[in-house]
């Protein structure tokens, strides 16, 4: 059965060595990345590739986000690089990578945003586009980013939604950085559904009810919280004395829990079947991607693919509903006929 890989990431040579101009030495998480052989070297990812078969990856780069290490100027020219880079892949390599998504300069201003993305999905042909759950520290539902949803849903694409949260986000206001890498573990689901809830309550999906939102990681914390995403937040104000929450729920359209609903999760739970048991009731099998996040595992790339494939061979679904999942989600979503 065909596998597309939503979620993996890559640095390709061109992009590889414009970040590297920039940012210098690697540090932190890019030096993570930089040490995984799969990310830069076009030869090491075909051989761990060919261990599976009718595997094929959607293409995106890896963190950080541009405007973590770049002026505004610059991650405009790695937005490019990114995109013409990966796109040349594509051309060179369709039956391995029939598409990838682009990653706009979000700290460049909304003309430089929308002009990336314009020239991302219109001229490049990328099947959607990456942004991240911050923008050095702002929020995503902040009007100035209002348009760049406007126009993904314009064009009826996907945004694909990646964690950015960092160690310098400490998990007590007495210490002064995130220790023992809690930041990533529990940080990046918190993150993503904290971006997840900016996008609800701001009245994005009311306003663009179509909207495709790939959230990663399995959907973050939210499928495990559905009681507290439900009932807890049917009565949104009772907690608060100094804003009127309650206001504000009357004005939403839907109930806070069915709005989530409409976002789609990836399995990329690093093979965990509980987490993608409770992705695929909380969401519906029609919601769900096929994703890795390879290659960030012990055994550079290998175990994540393997362990996530293995975990969606062992679904007790029927075999329409695993397609669905492994490709036929993702074409309907991306609007490709994958084969």
């Amino acid at each position: 059965m065909l596998k597309v890989d939503a979620f993996n990431h890559i640095w390709p040579p061109a992009y590889y060595d414009a970040l590297t101009n920039v940012t210098g030495t690697m540090t932190d998480i890019t030096r993570r990345s930089e040490a995984q052989p799969m990310m830069t070297q076009l030869d090491e990812r075909f051989a761990i590739m060919d261990l599976y078969d009718e595997y094929q990856q959607i293409l995106s780069l890896g963190s950080p986000p541009l405007e973590l290490v770049a002026t505004p100027e610059q991650a405009a020219e790695l937005a490019k690089i990114g995109t013409d880079s990966m796109a040349e892949l594509c051309a060179r390599h369709p039956d391995r990578f029939p598409g990838f998504i682009s990653t706009p300069p979000m700290g460049a201003g909304i003309d430089a945003i929308l002009e990336a993305s314009r020239y991302a999905i219109e001229e490049a042909g990328a099947v959607g586009m990456q942004i991240y759950t911050h923008v050095n520290g702002r929020p995503i539902d902040e009007e100035e980013f209002a348009p760049f949803f406007d126009y993904m849903a314009k064009v009826n694409l996907p945004i694909w939604l990646h964690p950015a949260r960092g160690a310098k986000m400490a998990d007590y206001p007495t210490e002064e950085k995130s220790k023992y890498e809690i930041w990533w573990t529990f940080g990046w689901p918190y993150e993503s559904s904290a971006a997840m809830a900016r996008l609800v309550f701001s009245k994005t999906l009311d306003r663009l009810p179509d909207l495709k939102v790939i959230t990663h990681h399995g959907g973050g914390m939210i499928p495990f919280f559905e009681g507290r995403v439900g009932p807890g937040w049917d009565v949104l104000g009772a907690r608060t004395s100094d804003e009127d929450y309650g206001a504000l729920l009357r004005e939403l359209k839907h109930r806070p829990i069915d709005y989530f609903r409409k976002f789609i999760a990836d399995t990329a739970t690093f093979g965990a079947a509980g987490s993608i048991r409770l992705a695929m009731d909380f969401f519906g099998a029609d919601n769900i991607v096929f994703a890795s996040d390879a290659p960030f595992d012990p055994e550079g790339g290998r175990m994540y693919i393997r362990e996530t494939i293995r975990t969606l061979d062992a679904l007790e679904v029927d075999e329409p509903t695993r397609a669905a999942i492994y490709h036929g989600n993702l074409g309907r979503l991306t609007k490709r006929s994958y084969v």
